[in-house]
């Protein structure tokens, strides 16, 4: 357009359109992408809807006819479309691929299907998917069960979400301090009225922190699908990943999360992962925090303090408390999490690691022990996590083998793994750490973590006076404004030092009750039900003046 002369503005102009086009050509493809998905999503609900009628004998010609016609149907292109298709092979999808025809044929498809039983249809779908996805190989009796972790993750379509991926961009130029000029500037004064600065914290409360340790809530899912259907060891080895993956997150974080006060709350609705969750700092002195979170046949709940020791160098924090899941059909596991050590706090970078044994405590056929190495000066393979599953006869029955801020695998024989962390042929992945974010912050939040503060006004309308999102200091730190963040942290550190006298006054949670002096605390209900009329009567305005 140069060349031939035409003017600068005109080709901004004819930018400006090009570009508007292909944004409209995207969304259009999104749309179509996802009802796509959404198809996929009605054909699979409806093959799992099958009645069973025949004997598992007629199962193996359902299952060759199911291949041969299935496989014709196009279904295969579905399964395999992505966005970054180039958009000759788009285009043709959309005129050739989705037709009424092909759409009425799934639903023939399922009618000749009425007599299949619910075990059979479970192979039958995982037989169709062998050209995308690996197969894993589990033995529950004298039936071999074949799945795979696509099947289990998709077993329910939750609906789409959209989230920010970045924190704001900072108002103000942080300022640089180090721990060793905040002792030495306070040398002589009473180290209990001391307010660490705003810049020694990330932008979220340790409430927040509780739930983003459910960040891999799917494993619980499909541990709960497992336990569905009869493999009770595949249960235990999900929910013993589920419980290593909780420190993945902890890589990197070098800034403290925010104490709360006495009385806050966090809520997180994740209708994309099916969980909801709810949690609040119920005791001051000794400062405890207690949660509770509910996802598709299973319920997770427990409270948490924690005990230090200073070293110097490093500060050691033993947690106490008890973590419980409950799935619908009576399956319960139990367990404490692990030593975490705190190194370099005055000179040299900050970094944390967890060590010590879990113990995986379930009341019916199966528990696990996990022992998380702990580092030492010439350690190669740091991180490390080996573990095995015990039968109620104490016969090891499985065993374990990852990294804590990586990857689970399960060693498909009985043996225990050796010392040294190699992964062979004879191991399946169980789980693995999501990528970071493509920008990370200097929190060096995941990007998990970077929604949890997300506050809309949609959702400030129905959030009660005590949960996180609201308080001002945080949200002051987040935005980038250094100087209101550490005045409001002063202010509310003030305020925090009245909480013992309240509790000693006959202070009570809100949402949590204690049946015993040493007993976990449990929610009592009524949270979201107040949430939905938006009623917050007895949640005082903790986070305003006095």
């Amino acid at each position: 357009m140069l060349v031939e002369g035409l003017r600068e503005d005109v080709i901004k102009d004819c930018e400006q359109i090009m570009l508007s086009e292909f944004s409209e050509y995207h969304r259009r493809l999104q749309i179509h992408y996802e009802k796509c998905l959404n198809f996929l999503g009605t054909v699979q609900q409806q093959l799992e809807e099958v009645n069973i009628k025949n004997e598992a004998a007629s199962c193996e010609g359902h299952l060759q006819l199911m291949k041969t016609e299935y496989s014709c149907s196009g279904h295969g292109k579905y399964s395999e479309y992505s966005t970054t298709e180039s958009s000759d092979d788009v285009e043709k999808q959309e005129t050739d691929d989705i037709s009424d025809e092909e759409e009425s044929y799934f639903f023939d498809t399922k009618e000749s299907f009425n007599d299949v039983s619910d075990s059979c249809a479970f192979n039958i779908r995982v037989a169709n998917h062998e050209t995308t996805t690996s197969k894993r190989e589990s033995k529950t009796g004298d039936v071999e069960i074949m799945y795979t972790e696509e099947e289990l993750h998709c077993q329910h379509m939750f609906p789409h979400i959209e989230r920010r991926k970045n924190l704001p961009a900072p108002l103000e130029k942080e300022k640089s301090i180090s721990l060793w000029s905040l002792i030495k500037d306070n040398v002589g004064k009473d180290l209990t009225r001391v307010c660490l600065p705003v810049y020694f914290n990330e932008p979220l409360s340790s409430l927040q922190k509780c739930f983003e340790e459910l960040e891999y809530s799917y494993l619980l899912d499909q541990a709960y699908e497992f336990g569905k259907r009869g493999n009770s060891l595949m249960r235990i080895l999900k929910v013993a990943a589920f419980a290593v993956s909780g420190y993945a997150s902890s890589i990197g974080r070098s800034c403290k999360p925010f104490n709360p006060l006495l009385g806050e709350t966090y809520e997180a609705d994740f209708p994309e992962k099916g969980i909801r969750f709810i949690s609040e700092k119920v005791s001051h002195h000794p400062m405890l925090i207690a949660c509770h979170c509910e996802g598709k046949g299973w319920k997770f709940w427990g409270d948490s303090n924690l005990t230090s020791k200073f070293w110097g160098q490093s500060i050691q924090l033993d947690p106490v408390g008890v973590l419980t899941l409950e799935f619908d059909d009576g399956e319960i596991f139990q367990w404490s999490k692990v030593t975490t050590t705190i190194y370099n706090l005055i000179f040299g970078r900050l970094y944390c690691e967890h060590h010590g044994t879990m113990n995986i405590r379930g009341n019916r056929q199966f528990s696990c022990q996990l022992k998380f190495k702990e580092k030492s000066l010439f350690d190669r393979n740091p991180r490390q996590v080996q573990g095995y599953v015990e039968d109620v006869t104490g016969a090891k029955v499985a065993s374990l083998l990852g990294k804590w801020d990586d990857l689970m695998y399960r060693n498909k024989g009985d043996d225990v793994p050796n010392k040294t962390c190699n992964i062979t042929q004879n191991m399946c992945l169980l789980w693995e750490r999501s990528k970071p974010p493509a920008n990370p912050t200097r929190y060096n939040l995941t990007s998990f973590a970077i929604t949890l503060n997300e506050l809309t006004s949609e959702l400030q309308e129905k959030l009660p006076p005590t949960d996180s999102r609201l308080r001002p200091d945080q949200r002051h730190l987040e935005n980038g404004e250094y100087e209101k963040a550490n005045a409001e942290k002063l202010r509310l550190e003030k305020r925090q030092r009245m909480s013992r006298k309240l509790q000693e006054n006959g202070w009570k949670p809100r949402w949590f009750q204690q049946e015993g002096e040493d007993s976990t605390y449990h929610y009592v209900g009524g949270y979201w039900e107040a949430r939905e009329q938006k009623k917050w009567d007895g949640c005082p305005d903790i986070f305003g003046e006095f």
